[in-house]
Protein backbone atom coordinates (compact mmCIF):
# COMPACT_ATOMS: atom_id res chain seq x y z
CA UNK A 1 0.00 0.00 0.00
CA UNK A 2 1.47 3.36 -0.94
CA UNK A 3 1.96 5.72 2.17
CA UNK A 4 -0.13 8.90 1.82
CA UNK A 5 2.28 12.35 1.96
CA UNK A 6 1.56 14.90 4.89
CA UNK A 7 0.11 17.46 2.48
CA UNK A 8 -2.28 14.33 1.59
CA UNK A 9 -3.35 13.67 4.84
CA UNK A 10 -3.82 17.32 5.63
CA UNK A 11 -5.94 18.05 2.92
CA UNK A 12 -8.37 15.05 3.70
CA UNK A 13 -8.45 16.28 7.14
CA UNK A 14 -9.00 20.00 6.24
CA UNK A 15 -12.53 18.94 4.38
CA UNK A 16 -13.71 17.05 7.13
CA UNK A 17 -12.80 19.51 9.56
CA UNK A 18 -14.39 22.01 8.21
CA UNK A 19 -17.69 20.41 7.67
CA UNK A 20 -17.48 19.46 11.55
CA UNK A 21 -16.64 22.98 12.56
CA UNK A 22 -19.61 24.21 10.71
CA UNK A 23 -22.06 21.55 11.83
CA UNK A 24 -20.25 22.81 15.52
CA UNK A 25 -21.30 26.02 14.99
CA UNK A 26 -25.12 25.36 13.90
CA UNK A 27 -26.56 22.59 15.87
CA UNK A 28 -23.47 21.41 18.09
CA UNK A 29 -21.91 17.90 18.21
CA UNK A 30 -22.20 15.08 20.54
CA UNK A 31 -20.37 12.65 22.03
CA UNK A 32 -21.12 9.76 19.37
CA UNK A 33 -20.89 11.85 16.33
CA UNK A 34 -16.96 13.09 18.10
CA UNK A 35 -16.41 9.11 18.24
CA UNK A 36 -17.36 8.71 14.67
CA UNK A 37 -14.32 11.52 13.52
CA UNK A 38 -11.91 8.93 12.20
CA UNK A 39 -8.25 8.66 13.93
CA UNK A 40 -5.57 10.48 12.14
CA UNK A 41 -2.80 8.52 10.65
CA UNK A 42 0.70 9.85 11.18
CA UNK A 43 2.45 11.06 8.56
CA UNK A 44 6.04 9.13 8.11
CA UNK A 45 8.54 8.82 5.73
CA UNK A 46 8.74 5.63 3.22
CA UNK A 47 10.02 3.06 5.26
CA UNK A 48 12.64 2.25 2.16
CA UNK A 49 14.03 6.25 2.03
CA UNK A 50 14.01 5.97 5.97
CA UNK A 51 16.16 2.95 5.96
CA UNK A 52 19.39 5.01 4.71
CA UNK A 53 19.06 8.34 6.64
CA UNK A 54 18.64 9.12 10.27
CA UNK A 55 16.38 11.55 9.66
CA UNK A 56 12.77 11.69 11.53
CA UNK A 57 10.36 8.87 10.74
CA UNK A 58 7.24 10.13 12.11
CA UNK A 59 6.59 13.21 10.29
CA UNK A 60 4.20 15.34 12.92
CA UNK A 61 0.58 16.10 12.10
CA UNK A 62 -0.27 19.53 10.18
CA UNK A 63 -2.42 21.87 11.86
CA UNK A 64 -5.88 20.49 10.29
CA UNK A 65 -4.88 17.38 11.23
CA UNK A 66 -4.11 18.00 14.95
CA UNK A 67 -7.57 20.19 15.10
CA UNK A 68 -9.32 17.10 13.54
CA UNK A 69 -7.78 14.51 15.94
CA UNK A 70 -8.61 17.40 19.10
CA UNK A 71 -12.67 17.13 17.86
CA UNK A 72 -12.08 13.69 18.89
CA UNK A 73 -11.66 14.07 22.41
CA UNK A 74 -14.93 13.70 24.27
CA UNK A 75 -13.48 16.35 27.54
CA UNK A 76 -14.36 13.69 30.14
CA UNK A 77 -15.01 15.49 33.71
CA UNK A 78 -13.46 12.59 35.49
CA UNK A 79 -9.69 12.92 33.42
CA UNK A 80 -9.28 9.64 33.51
CA UNK A 81 -6.25 10.19 31.17
CA UNK A 82 -4.81 12.55 33.47
CA UNK A 83 -4.97 10.34 36.07
CA UNK A 84 -3.21 7.80 33.76
CA UNK A 85 -0.06 10.47 32.89
CA UNK A 86 2.99 9.96 35.26
CA UNK A 87 3.32 14.23 35.25
CA UNK A 88 -0.55 14.88 35.17
CA UNK A 89 0.02 17.19 32.15
CA UNK A 90 -3.89 18.92 31.68
CA UNK A 91 -5.20 16.89 29.21
CA UNK A 92 -8.60 18.12 27.97
CA UNK A 93 -7.66 21.50 29.06
CA UNK A 94 -4.50 21.52 26.48
CA UNK A 95 -6.91 19.67 23.42
CA UNK A 96 -9.74 22.47 24.23
CA UNK A 97 -7.41 24.86 23.40
CA UNK A 98 -6.22 22.87 20.05
CA UNK A 99 -9.91 22.59 18.91
CA UNK A 100 -9.86 26.49 19.07
CA UNK A 101 -6.90 26.61 17.15
CA UNK A 102 -5.05 28.49 19.94
CA UNK A 103 -1.39 26.12 19.83
CA UNK A 104 0.32 28.50 22.07
CA UNK A 105 -2.27 28.25 24.62
CA UNK A 106 -2.35 24.29 24.16
CA UNK A 107 1.65 24.72 25.02
CA UNK A 108 1.61 26.82 27.84
CA UNK A 109 -0.84 24.34 29.52
CA UNK A 110 1.06 21.29 28.91
CA UNK A 111 4.41 23.35 30.34
CA UNK A 112 2.32 23.79 33.80
CA UNK A 113 3.08 20.40 34.54
CA UNK A 114 6.03 19.10 32.07
CA UNK A 115 8.36 21.10 30.00
CA UNK A 116 9.78 18.47 27.79
CA UNK A 117 6.73 18.26 25.48
CA UNK A 118 8.56 17.55 22.63
CA UNK A 119 9.91 15.03 24.07
CA UNK A 120 7.50 13.42 25.30
CA UNK A 121 5.29 13.46 22.34
CA UNK A 122 7.70 11.65 20.77
CA UNK A 123 9.18 8.51 22.95
CA UNK A 124 6.68 8.49 26.02
CA UNK A 125 4.36 5.18 25.44
CA UNK A 126 0.99 6.96 25.90
CA UNK A 127 -0.45 3.71 24.72
CA UNK A 128 -0.36 2.38 27.65
CA UNK A 129 -0.76 5.81 29.97
CA UNK A 130 -2.93 8.36 29.45
CA UNK A 131 -4.51 7.41 26.19
CA UNK A 132 -4.67 4.00 28.04
CA UNK A 133 -7.10 5.57 30.16
CA UNK A 134 -9.08 7.52 27.24
CA UNK A 135 -12.95 7.14 27.09
CA UNK A 136 -13.29 7.04 23.67
CA UNK A 137 -10.89 4.15 23.26
CA UNK A 138 -12.54 2.15 25.53
CA UNK A 139 -16.24 3.12 24.09
CA UNK A 140 -14.97 2.16 20.51
CA UNK A 141 -13.71 -1.21 22.39
CA UNK A 142 -10.24 -0.41 20.82
CA UNK A 143 -7.54 1.22 22.22
CA UNK A 144 -5.35 1.86 18.92
CA UNK A 145 -8.80 4.49 18.23
CA UNK A 146 -8.56 6.71 21.82
CA UNK A 147 -7.35 9.70 20.94
CA UNK A 148 -3.83 10.46 20.15
CA UNK A 149 -3.04 12.44 23.13
CA UNK A 150 0.85 12.08 22.62
CA UNK A 151 0.95 13.22 18.96
CA UNK A 152 -1.14 16.52 19.80
CA UNK A 153 1.57 16.91 22.49
CA UNK A 154 4.10 16.76 19.94
CA UNK A 155 2.45 19.04 17.65
CA UNK A 156 1.88 22.12 19.92
CA UNK A 157 5.45 21.79 21.12
CA UNK A 158 7.17 21.32 17.30
CA UNK A 159 4.18 24.44 16.86
CA UNK A 160 5.34 26.30 19.12
CA UNK A 161 9.03 26.03 18.50
CA UNK A 162 8.91 26.34 14.73
CA UNK A 163 6.86 29.49 14.90
CA UNK A 164 9.18 31.29 17.39
CA UNK A 165 6.27 31.23 20.21
CA UNK A 166 8.94 29.64 23.07
CA UNK A 167 8.34 31.74 26.28
CA UNK A 168 10.69 31.44 29.07
CA UNK A 169 9.05 29.74 32.13
CA UNK A 170 8.71 32.49 34.86
CA UNK A 171 11.08 31.87 38.16
CA UNK A 172 10.00 33.58 41.40
CA UNK A 173 12.12 35.98 43.42
CA UNK A 174 15.64 34.03 44.51
CA UNK A 175 15.15 32.15 47.65
CA UNK A 176 18.93 32.02 48.70
CA UNK A 177 18.91 28.25 48.61
CA UNK A 178 20.88 26.01 46.24
CA UNK A 179 20.40 22.72 44.56
CA UNK A 180 22.41 20.35 42.95
CA UNK A 181 21.19 17.98 40.01
CA UNK A 182 23.25 14.80 39.57
CA UNK A 183 22.90 13.45 36.15
CA UNK A 184 20.56 15.73 33.26
CA UNK A 185 18.73 13.27 31.93
CA UNK A 186 14.79 13.10 32.25
CA UNK A 187 14.11 13.22 36.08
CA UNK A 188 17.01 15.81 36.68
CA UNK A 189 15.68 18.34 34.08
CA UNK A 190 12.35 17.89 35.96
CA UNK A 191 13.69 18.87 39.05
CA UNK A 192 16.01 21.77 37.91
CA UNK A 193 12.81 22.90 36.28
CA UNK A 194 10.80 22.71 39.38
CA UNK A 195 13.50 23.78 41.76
CA UNK A 196 14.53 27.09 39.49
CA UNK A 197 10.75 27.88 39.42
CA UNK A 198 10.69 28.90 43.07
CA UNK A 199 13.78 30.54 43.22
CA UNK A 200 16.53 28.24 44.25
CA UNK A 201 19.86 28.38 42.29
CA UNK A 202 20.65 24.87 40.21
CA UNK A 203 22.87 23.62 39.19
CA UNK A 204 23.30 20.43 36.88
CA UNK A 205 26.31 18.23 36.65
CA UNK A 206 26.54 15.73 33.78
CA UNK A 207 28.87 12.98 33.34
CA UNK A 208 29.08 13.06 29.53
CA UNK A 209 30.15 16.22 27.32
CA UNK A 210 26.59 17.08 26.54
CA UNK A 211 23.83 16.95 28.27
CA UNK A 212 20.47 15.23 27.58
CA UNK A 213 20.98 12.45 29.35
CA UNK A 214 19.43 8.90 27.82
CA UNK A 215 17.51 10.91 25.39
CA UNK A 216 20.94 12.06 24.09
CA UNK A 217 22.89 8.85 24.00
CA UNK A 218 20.25 5.94 24.09
CA UNK A 219 17.61 7.63 21.97
CA UNK A 220 18.54 7.35 18.05
CA UNK A 221 17.79 10.40 15.96
CA UNK A 222 15.23 9.37 13.95
CA UNK A 223 13.24 8.63 16.77
CA UNK A 224 14.00 11.85 18.84
CA UNK A 225 16.26 14.49 16.81
CA UNK A 226 19.01 15.98 19.36
CA UNK A 227 17.84 19.75 18.15
CA UNK A 228 14.71 18.93 19.94
CA UNK A 229 16.66 17.88 23.33
CA UNK A 230 18.86 20.89 23.06
CA UNK A 231 16.50 23.22 22.53
CA UNK A 232 14.50 22.02 25.92
CA UNK A 233 17.62 22.30 27.56
CA UNK A 234 18.83 25.81 26.40
CA UNK A 235 14.81 27.00 27.55
CA UNK A 236 16.01 25.55 31.33
CA UNK A 237 19.16 27.91 30.77
CA UNK A 238 17.36 30.99 30.63
CA UNK A 239 15.33 30.05 33.09
CA UNK A 240 18.37 30.48 35.24
CA UNK A 241 19.77 26.50 35.51
CA UNK A 242 23.23 26.50 34.89
CA UNK A 243 25.36 22.78 33.79
CA UNK A 244 28.56 21.53 34.16
CA UNK A 245 29.30 18.77 31.83
CA UNK A 246 32.41 16.46 31.63
CA UNK A 247 31.92 16.15 35.49
CA UNK A 248 31.13 12.38 36.93
CA UNK A 249 29.52 12.32 40.54
CA UNK A 250 31.73 9.64 42.35
CA UNK A 251 34.67 10.47 40.83
CA UNK A 252 35.02 14.67 39.78
CA UNK A 253 33.52 14.73 43.71
CA UNK A 254 31.23 12.36 45.42
CA UNK A 255 27.91 13.11 47.11
CA UNK A 256 28.68 14.11 50.26
CA UNK A 257 31.18 16.42 49.35
CA UNK A 258 29.10 18.44 46.48
CA UNK A 259 26.43 18.25 49.57
CA UNK A 260 28.77 20.74 51.24
CA UNK A 261 28.13 22.95 49.28
CA UNK A 262 24.50 22.77 48.48
CA UNK A 263 20.99 22.99 50.58
CA UNK A 264 19.89 19.85 48.68
CA UNK A 265 21.07 17.15 46.35
CA UNK A 266 19.44 14.89 43.60
CA UNK A 267 20.24 11.83 42.18
CA UNK A 268 19.50 11.74 38.68
CA UNK A 269 22.31 9.61 36.93
CA UNK A 270 20.12 7.13 35.28
CA UNK A 271 20.92 3.45 34.63
CA UNK A 272 24.33 2.88 32.17
CA UNK A 273 25.43 -0.61 32.90
CA UNK A 274 23.95 -3.08 30.29
CA UNK A 275 22.73 -6.66 31.31
CA UNK A 276 24.13 -9.32 29.55
CA UNK A 277 22.55 -13.12 29.47
CA UNK A 278 26.01 -14.50 30.83
CA UNK A 279 26.30 -17.58 28.39
CA UNK A 280 29.51 -19.22 27.04
CA UNK A 281 31.17 -16.58 23.70
CA UNK A 282 29.71 -13.48 25.28
CA UNK A 283 33.49 -11.83 25.05
CA UNK A 284 33.56 -12.46 21.24
CA UNK A 285 34.43 -9.31 19.59
CA UNK A 286 31.71 -8.44 18.11
CA UNK A 287 29.23 -9.21 20.78
CA UNK A 288 28.70 -5.93 22.44
CA UNK A 289 25.90 -4.09 24.65
CA UNK A 290 22.85 -2.03 23.13
CA UNK A 291 24.06 0.78 25.48
CA UNK A 292 27.65 0.68 23.59
CA UNK A 293 26.68 0.54 20.46
CA UNK A 294 24.02 3.84 21.09
CA UNK A 295 25.92 5.68 22.29
CA UNK A 296 28.90 5.19 19.74
CA UNK A 297 26.19 6.02 17.17
CA UNK A 298 23.94 8.69 18.72
CA UNK A 299 26.15 10.86 21.27
CA UNK A 300 29.11 10.19 18.96
CA UNK A 301 27.55 10.36 15.85
CA UNK A 302 28.76 7.35 14.09
CA UNK A 303 26.12 7.55 11.81
CA UNK A 304 27.86 10.11 10.28
CA UNK A 305 31.20 8.58 9.02
CA UNK A 306 32.28 11.97 6.93
CA UNK A 307 32.42 14.27 10.02
CA UNK A 308 32.82 11.71 12.82
CA UNK A 309 35.53 9.47 13.10
CA UNK A 310 33.74 7.55 15.81
CA UNK A 311 34.84 3.64 15.30
CA UNK A 312 31.92 1.46 14.79
CA UNK A 313 32.06 -2.22 14.45
CA UNK A 314 31.68 -3.29 10.29
CA UNK A 315 28.70 -5.97 10.26
CA UNK A 316 26.72 -8.05 7.79
CA UNK A 317 24.22 -10.11 9.59
CA UNK A 318 23.45 -8.24 12.93
CA UNK A 319 21.30 -10.06 15.31
CA UNK A 320 19.62 -8.23 18.53
CA UNK A 321 18.59 -9.82 21.48
CA UNK A 322 15.36 -8.14 23.48
CA UNK A 323 12.15 -7.20 22.96
CA UNK A 324 12.42 -3.49 23.90
CA UNK A 325 12.15 0.45 22.78
CA UNK A 326 16.09 -0.42 23.06
CA UNK A 327 16.19 -3.44 21.15
CA UNK A 328 14.08 -1.58 18.47
CA UNK A 329 16.29 1.57 18.32
CA UNK A 330 19.46 -0.72 17.92
CA UNK A 331 17.76 -3.46 14.93
CA UNK A 332 17.11 0.35 13.59
CA UNK A 333 20.09 1.74 13.61
CA UNK A 334 22.15 -1.48 12.71
CA UNK A 335 19.90 -0.82 9.46
CA UNK A 336 20.98 2.92 8.51
CA UNK A 337 24.69 1.83 9.33
CA UNK A 338 24.53 -0.47 6.48
CA UNK A 339 24.25 -3.99 7.81
CA UNK A 340 22.41 -6.14 5.01
CA UNK A 341 20.59 -8.29 7.37
CA UNK A 342 18.85 -7.64 10.72
CA UNK A 343 17.37 -10.16 12.83
CA UNK A 344 15.61 -9.06 16.65
CA UNK A 345 15.83 -12.50 18.71
CA UNK A 346 12.72 -12.63 21.43
CA UNK A 347 12.02 -15.09 23.78
CA UNK A 348 8.17 -14.33 23.95
CA UNK A 349 5.89 -13.80 21.27
CA UNK A 350 5.01 -9.90 19.28
CA UNK A 351 2.10 -9.98 22.14
CA UNK A 352 4.66 -10.14 24.84
CA UNK A 353 6.90 -7.39 23.37
CA UNK A 354 7.37 -4.64 26.10
CA UNK A 355 8.46 -2.40 23.08
CA UNK A 356 6.11 0.24 21.96
CA UNK A 357 3.85 -1.18 18.90
CA UNK A 358 4.62 2.03 16.79
CA UNK A 359 8.10 1.06 16.44
CA UNK A 360 7.65 -2.74 16.38
CA UNK A 361 5.33 -1.97 13.51
CA UNK A 362 8.13 0.84 11.93
CA UNK A 363 11.04 -2.21 12.67
CA UNK A 364 8.93 -4.54 10.57
CA UNK A 365 8.31 -1.79 7.69
CA UNK A 366 12.01 -1.51 7.25
CA UNK A 367 12.60 -5.07 6.84
CA UNK A 368 13.99 -6.01 10.18
CA UNK A 369 13.18 -9.81 10.74
CA UNK A 370 11.82 -10.79 14.10
CA UNK A 371 12.75 -14.25 15.36
CA UNK A 372 10.03 -15.20 18.48
CA UNK A 373 10.57 -17.91 20.89
CA UNK A 374 13.77 -17.95 20.75
CA UNK A 375 17.41 -17.37 23.17
CA UNK A 376 20.93 -18.00 22.50
CA UNK A 377 22.45 -20.36 24.50
CA UNK A 378 26.32 -19.77 23.32
CA UNK A 379 27.70 -17.68 20.76
CA UNK A 380 29.97 -19.14 18.57
CA UNK A 381 33.48 -17.70 17.15
CA UNK A 382 36.12 -18.07 14.69
CA UNK A 383 39.71 -19.28 15.57
CA UNK A 384 40.73 -15.08 15.97
CA UNK A 385 37.65 -14.51 18.73
CA UNK A 386 35.40 -12.74 16.63
CA UNK A 387 31.50 -13.96 16.13
CA UNK A 388 30.24 -16.59 13.89
CA UNK A 389 26.60 -17.59 15.16
CA UNK A 390 25.19 -18.59 18.02
CA UNK A 391 23.30 -21.60 19.12
CA UNK A 392 19.52 -20.83 19.32
CA UNK A 393 17.25 -22.87 21.52
CA UNK A 394 12.98 -22.76 21.01
CA UNK A 395 10.86 -21.89 23.30
CA UNK A 396 7.19 -22.31 23.96
CA UNK A 397 5.07 -19.95 26.28
CA UNK A 398 3.76 -21.59 29.63
CA UNK A 399 2.17 -20.24 32.44
CA UNK A 400 2.48 -16.59 33.24
CA UNK A 401 4.89 -15.54 35.38
CA UNK A 402 5.47 -12.70 38.03
CA UNK A 403 5.32 -9.83 35.18
CA UNK A 404 2.07 -11.32 34.24
CA UNK A 405 3.10 -12.20 30.69
CA UNK A 406 3.40 -16.40 29.70
CA UNK A 407 6.98 -17.98 30.78
CA UNK A 408 8.88 -18.84 27.81
CA UNK A 409 9.74 -22.55 27.96
CA UNK A 410 12.72 -24.17 26.28
CA UNK A 411 11.62 -26.70 24.31
CA UNK A 412 13.97 -29.96 23.99
CA UNK A 413 16.60 -30.67 21.91
CA UNK A 414 15.13 -28.22 19.50
CA UNK A 415 18.67 -26.07 19.41
CA UNK A 416 20.18 -24.76 15.92
CA UNK A 417 22.93 -22.57 14.53
CA UNK A 418 22.04 -19.35 13.64
CA UNK A 419 25.03 -17.50 11.64
CA UNK A 420 25.77 -13.78 12.29
CA UNK A 421 28.47 -11.54 12.48
CA UNK A 422 27.27 -8.63 14.74
CA UNK A 423 25.59 -9.27 18.66
CA UNK A 424 23.85 -6.81 20.06
CA UNK A 425 22.16 -7.17 24.01
CA UNK A 426 19.41 -5.21 24.50
CA UNK A 427 18.58 -6.79 27.93
CA UNK A 428 18.51 -3.93 29.76
CA UNK A 429 20.52 -1.75 31.97
CA UNK A 430 21.11 -1.56 35.96
CA UNK A 431 22.84 1.43 37.92
CA UNK A 432 26.29 2.05 37.94
CA UNK A 433 26.89 1.49 41.42
CA UNK A 434 29.55 3.79 41.18
CA UNK A 435 27.45 6.40 43.58
CA UNK A 436 26.21 4.03 46.27
CA UNK A 437 30.22 2.48 46.53
CA UNK A 438 31.67 5.95 47.15
CA UNK A 439 29.11 7.71 49.04
CA UNK A 440 28.81 6.93 52.84
CA UNK A 441 25.41 5.70 54.44
CA UNK A 442 23.51 5.79 50.77
CA UNK A 443 21.34 2.72 50.83
CA UNK A 444 21.51 1.10 47.21
CA UNK A 445 19.92 -2.60 46.82
CA UNK A 446 21.48 -5.75 45.70
CA UNK A 447 21.15 -4.04 42.13
CA UNK A 448 22.62 -0.82 42.98
CA UNK A 449 19.41 1.01 43.26
CA UNK A 450 19.05 4.14 45.55
CA UNK A 451 16.23 3.24 47.99
CA UNK A 452 14.00 6.16 48.44
CA UNK A 453 10.59 6.87 50.51
CA UNK A 454 7.36 8.11 49.39
CA UNK A 455 8.72 11.56 48.89
CA UNK A 456 12.11 10.45 46.71
CA UNK A 457 14.15 11.04 50.04
CA UNK A 458 17.32 8.62 50.07
CA UNK A 459 18.74 7.42 53.44
CA UNK A 460 21.01 10.44 53.93
CA UNK A 461 19.76 14.19 54.65
CA UNK A 462 18.90 16.53 52.19
CA UNK A 463 19.68 13.94 49.09
CA UNK A 464 16.98 12.50 46.88
CA UNK A 465 16.70 10.57 44.26
CA UNK A 466 14.70 9.41 40.91
CA UNK A 467 14.62 7.62 37.23
CA UNK A 468 16.26 4.84 36.27
CA UNK A 469 19.06 5.06 39.00
CA UNK A 470 16.09 4.20 41.46
CA UNK A 471 13.54 2.68 38.92
CA UNK A 472 15.87 0.55 37.20
CA UNK A 473 15.44 1.25 32.96
CA UNK A 474 12.08 2.76 33.01
CA UNK A 475 10.03 5.22 30.13
CA UNK A 476 11.20 8.95 30.17
CA UNK A 477 7.94 10.07 31.57
CA UNK A 478 8.23 7.87 34.39
CA UNK A 479 11.11 9.34 35.02
CA UNK A 480 9.95 12.77 35.32
CA UNK A 481 7.45 11.94 36.96
CA UNK A 482 9.79 10.97 39.66
CA UNK A 483 11.72 13.62 39.25
CA UNK A 484 8.91 16.06 39.77
CA UNK A 485 7.69 14.33 43.38
CA UNK A 486 11.37 15.03 44.67
CA UNK A 487 11.71 18.48 43.42
CA UNK A 488 7.76 18.85 45.21
CA UNK A 489 9.65 17.55 48.58
CA UNK A 490 12.90 19.73 48.01
CA UNK A 491 11.10 22.83 47.68
CA UNK A 492 9.14 21.90 50.92
CA UNK A 493 12.65 21.31 52.49
CA UNK A 494 13.86 24.31 51.29
CA UNK A 495 10.60 27.03 52.35
CA UNK A 496 10.69 25.81 55.68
Amino acid sequence: MELKTAAELNDEAKTLLKSILDKKASSGINAKERSAIPAQEMPAQDPVARGKNVSEVALGYGEDQARLEAERCLGCKNLPCVAGCPVAVPIPRFIAEIQKGDFKAAADIIKETNLLPAVCGRVCPQEKQCQAECTLGKILKDSEKAVAIGRLERFVADWERNNGKVTVPAVKKASGKRVAIIGSGPSGLTTAADCVREGHAVSIFEAFHKPGGVMVYGIPEFRLPKSIVQAEVENLVKMGVSIETNFLAGRTRNVNEILESYDAVFIGAGAGLPKFLGCPGENLVGVMSANEYLTRANLMKAYNSEKADTPMYKSDITVVIGGGNVAMDAARMALRLGSREIHVIYRRTREEMPARAEEVEHAVEEGIVFNYLRNPERFIGDGEGRVTGMELLKYELGEKDNSGRPRPVAVKDSNYVFNCDTVIVALGNEPNPLLSRTTENLNADKRGRIVVDETQKTSLDRVYAGGDIVLGAATVILAMGEGRKAAAAINKLLTV
